[in-house]
This record gives structure tokens, sequence and C-alpha cells, in this order.
């Protein structure tokens, strides 16, 4: 059974405008000039098995993410110059532990799925993250999902426990922290910090003003929490090259299991 431990995003860049003859080896050899590397995933469309031209890499810390972003963007491999990008700090105020764990998840899902799906229930912090096999792409089962706020959640978990989605009965359920002290978001001392957070501190009212509109998902009503239109969602795994400037925060990587 899958470990429901949410990953460390934060040491998480995104990297685009890559050459075909770019490889996950290629990529993380380079990025080891920058700080230790835990994962490289570069998404491969499903019926060609290339790359889409990103990917996604995860070091050891934050600090070594923040140096290959000084040190690695616009470096050119194979004579095109790479972007390396992190998801903006303004996230981390929206960020409160209400992070789900969506188990038994069907392979056809991805994360462009699971935030139409989820989206219904309030504002996502973070794009969905998908855990998924180093070699061969795969899902492997499980993802999680960031609400900014614990209502949200409880609803998402309400209405979605044991129901389908493609093919199969997912799970749904609060994920446990990455402390690995074995505890789960949601606790009421999370809670109430969250709650003192939310009168100290200004919850921005514009910050993705500018994103396209989203369609609900089947069956649900669009609720935004505070008003705050949600961030545009991910493309499908095989959608085009050249990916938003925001990382995705999951997995996709192995070691955020």
């Amino acid at each position: 059974m899958a470990q429901q431990i949410e990953r460390n995003q934060e040491a998480t860049i995104y990297i685009g405008n890559l050459d075909d003859r770019c490889s996950e080896s290629l990529v993380w050899e380079l990025m080891l000039q920058a700080g230790p590397v835990v994962n490289v995933h570069l998404p491969k469309d499903r019926v060609t098995q290339t790359h889409q031209s990103y990917g996604f890499v995860e070091f050891l810390t934050e600090e070594d993410a923040d140096y290959a972003i000084k040190i690695m963007n616009q470096v050119r491999l194979y004579g095109k110059p790479i972007r390396v990008n992190k998801a903006t700090s303004d996230k981390k105020n929206l960020d409160v532990g209400a992070t789900l764990f969506i188990g038994n998840l069907d392979p056809e899902v991805d994360e462009k799925m699971l935030y139409d799906t989820f989206s219904a229930f309030g504002l996502i912090v973070h794009t969905p993250k998908i855990s998924r096999d180093p070699e061969t792409g795969g899902v492997k089962g499980f993802g999680f999902i960031s609400f900014d706020n614990f209502e949200s959640a409880d609803a998402a978990i309400d209405a979605m426990e044991g129901q389908y989605l493609m093919n199969k009965q997912i799970t749904v359920s609060y994920a446990f922290k990455k402390d690995g002290k074995g505890e789960k978001h949601g606790s009421a001392a999370e809670r109430l910090l969250a709650a003192e957070a939310r009168k100290n501190v200004q919850m921005p009212n514009r910050l993705y003003s500018g994103g396209p509109a989203m369609a609900p998902a089947i069956g649900a009503t669009s609720v935004y929490a505070g008003g705050v239109r949600p961030p545009p969602p991910p493309p499908p795994m095989g959608g085009p090259a050249g990916y938003p400037n925001m990382v995705y925060t999951s997995q996709q990587y192995p070691a955020w299991q």
C-alpha cells in the first residue's frame, strides 16, 4: 500500500524548452551541478513515448532548487536555451495544510482530470500532484490535492470518497504530513492555526484574475473560496510543449510517496 505522504514541492523546479534529444539522465547530470537531485521526470507522450519538451526536477532542499534557478536558466542544451523556474511564492500564503490524498486512481487519470474534478469544492492552491513511475511515466495509483481552507477539503472528502473516477472507485482522505511522525493533515490544532492565520493575513483576491474561467466538474457547482478564481489547469500529458511558468506541485515524483 502506498504511503500517503506529500512531496516537497518547494524543492522542485520546472525545466522547459528541452530539445528532443534530452533525456532524464542528461538533465539529472546537468542539475547535479546545482545540488543533490532527488528525482527527475520528463512527462512522455502516451503514444510516441517521447518527452514533451518540459520536465520537473526535485532537489534535496529548497536552497538547492533556488540555486539551480539562478545558474541554470537560459543554459543551452543542444543549442536551445532552457527555461528554469519555480512556483510563485505568493501561493505559500494560501497553503494552510488542507492537503488530501487521492488513492486508487485509474491509470488514465492525469493532473488535469484531478483539477477539473476537485476544483468545484474550492480554490486549489497548487497544481495537483500524481505520483508516477520514473522509468515508464505511468501513474502509480495515487496523488495529492491542496486547498486553501479545510472547509473545501472536508467537502471534497464528503462528496468524493468512494466515488468512481474513470473506472475505479477512489479513496479521499487527508494526507500524512511530511515530517514523518505519522500525523495527518486536518487536525484540530492545524485548523486553529489556519483560522488564526486567516485573521492576520490578507488573502489575495486578484492572484489569478487574468486566468481563463474554469468549467465545473460534472454534477458539481463551482464555488471559489474567497471569490478567488483558481489557477488554470495543467495541460494533458500529451499536451503541447511549453508549459506555464508554474511547477507541478505533484507528482509525478516517486520521492513524494
